[in-house]
């Protein structure tokens, strides 16, 4: 509307100017070259606007016969444009659903159209993957490394051609460059991670890990859980190598991020007790007992004071089997302990509600133990050894089809961290068209054994802490109990 109007009072204003000099034609004489031209004003001025719009018109048609060139390599530059970005986004469909002819037809048109866009380098790459052409593709990614802008995607590309040709240490270096390129990438602080965890690199996972908490890639509970397996995996280290004050600091952060991870509180129990520090010792147990019930909690918590005899380790058993009621691993401890303290009436009476209800082969083993211990009944004992053949099984610790006779902060097979759970095993494999039913059962040892190790407090605690581990090993692997050849027992169904 306001253009409207301003076009409105320029045609206005043109008309009543030519109305006034029509009105007011005046006159005008030209003396040029003996010639005289005798004339008004109104037919100067529109001879003036004539000339205007003719040299105005004259220099439209001289600028357009200029730029023509210019307009038509834009125009042809504008076509090449819009084929070449068409041939990308069809390539980049044809390289998802797998065609190979299609995408490779699209690189070529997008890389002769398009040849400076790092999406058409990406596109060839792709392309090159398709056709199984891994050396070209390769060359193409290295090509991207030189410059900034595609450099993480270079990376990116030789990271997966590494992978793909099994390349484990050029993996781990692209991986390290990119974290340090961007840490915001994922899949490269993954990837780092996740190689370190599978070499057992704990500090290295360590600092990772907390790259990889800062920029988001971990929710925060999956990345406290996390470092507290890599931090009792290190406490686990520390201990082997004697490394005692280690041990104990690695196992106290562990413990505070994980209060329920067994191993972490068993060792920071073990390192407690052997500095003195029984209190405290005793509660990190306690608190990790409540969650998960295990047995090598009751053997670190049973020794938890060096020098008591059986039977105060007998009566502190107890009083931690009380916090878990329900609990089988409870009842075991105490029956564990009490044959220690040669009270088998106790160990009796504690496995006998077991023994009708939750049968497995580790109580199996227990009795078998009292039988031998107690009365030196070798029927009794082979008789349980013949039950504990068909009882159920017992949790262990397993990752991956694999179990193990302890914790380890990653799986043998896969290389995932926390992998281990402990849990029961699967014991029933159908073999064959009748149906028969084989229950594999793993029972190493002796059956003359000796009764589980006792502390002495005159022993070096580094002494006393193997000690304690190795109860811990027995009290939680039937196989470790009692000490048959590994045997197949077949029942038909």
């Amino acid at each position: 509307m306001p253009r409207l109007v301003s076009y409105f009072l320029a045609i206005t204003c043109i008309a009543a100017c030519l109305s006034w000099l029509a009105d007011n034609p005046g006159s005008v004489v030209v003396h040029w070259q003996g010639y005289i031209w005798d004339t008004n004003i109104f037919q100067v001025a529109i001879l003036l606007s004539l000339l205007g719009i003719l040299l105005i018109m004259l220099w439209t048609l001289l600028r357009y016969v200029w730029q023509t060139p210019a307009a038509i390599g834009s125009f042809l530059s504008r076509r090449r444009e819009k084929r070449g970005f068409e041939a990308l986004s069809t390539g980049l469909i044809a390289v998802g659903a797998g065609d190979r002819s299609l995408a490779i037809r699209c690189a070529t048109i997008a890389h002769k159209s398009l040849s400076n866009e790092p999406v058409t380098h990406l596109l060839h790459a792709q392309a090159a993957q398709l056709a199984g052409d891994h050396a070209k593709s390769r060359r193409i990614f290295e090509a991207m490394l030189a410059d900034p802008n595609t450099e993480a995607l270079g990376l990116r590309g030789l990271f997966l051609e590494a992978a793909y040709e099994g390349e484990v240490e050029v993996v781990r270096q692209l991986a390290e460059r990119a974290v340090k390129l961007n840490p915001n990438l994922s899949w490269s602080v993954n990837a780092l991670f996740d190689f370190q965890c599978k070499n057992s690199d704990w500090n290295g996972a360590l600092k990772t890990l907390a790259i990889a908490k800062k920029h988001g890639h971990f929710e925060k509970n999956k990345a406290n859980r996390y470092r507290a397996v890599l931090l009792a995996g290190l406490a686990q280290v520390c201990e082997d190598n004697e490394d005692l004050e280690h041990a104990l600091n690695f196992a106290m952060e562990a413990h505070s991020l994980a209060p329920d991870l067994v191993v972490a509180s068993a060792i920071a129990g073990r390192m407690l007790a052997a500095k003195g520090k029984t209190s405290k010792a005793t509660r990190i147990i306690q608190k990790t007992w409540k969650r998960f019930p295990h047995p090598e909690l009751a053997v670190a918590y049973a020794y938890v004071r060096l020098g008591d005899s059986p039977k105060d380790r007998l009566k502190r058993v107890k009083e931690l089997a009380l916090m878990t009621p329900e609990n089988i691993e409870g009842s075991i401890a105490i029956a564990n302990a009490a044959i220690e303290a040669h009270d088998f009436d106790t160990a009796r009476s504690t496995l006998a509600p077991l023994v009708e209800e939750q049968l497995t082969q580790r109580i199996c083993a227990l009795m078998a133990r009292i039988e031998g211990e107690d009365t030196s009944n070798t029927g009794g004992v082979r008789e349980w050894l013949a039950r504990a053949a068909k009882a159920s099984r017992d949790p262990v610790w397993i990752a991956d089809g694999i179990i193990s006779d302890t914790w380890q902060p990653v799986s043998p097979v896969s290389g995932t961290l926390d992998g281990f759970k402990w849990c029961i095993p699967y014991q029933m494999i159908v073999s064959g068209s009748q149906g028969v039913k084989s229950h594999k059962i793993e029972i190493l040892g002796d059956l003359n054994i000796e009764p589980q190790a006792k502390v002495n407090a005159k022993v070096k605690n580094n002494e006393t802490l193997r000690t304690t581990r190795t109860t811990a090993t027995k009290s939680s692997n039937v196989s470790k109990t009692l000490g048959l050849t590994s045997q197949v027992v077949e029942t038909s169904e």
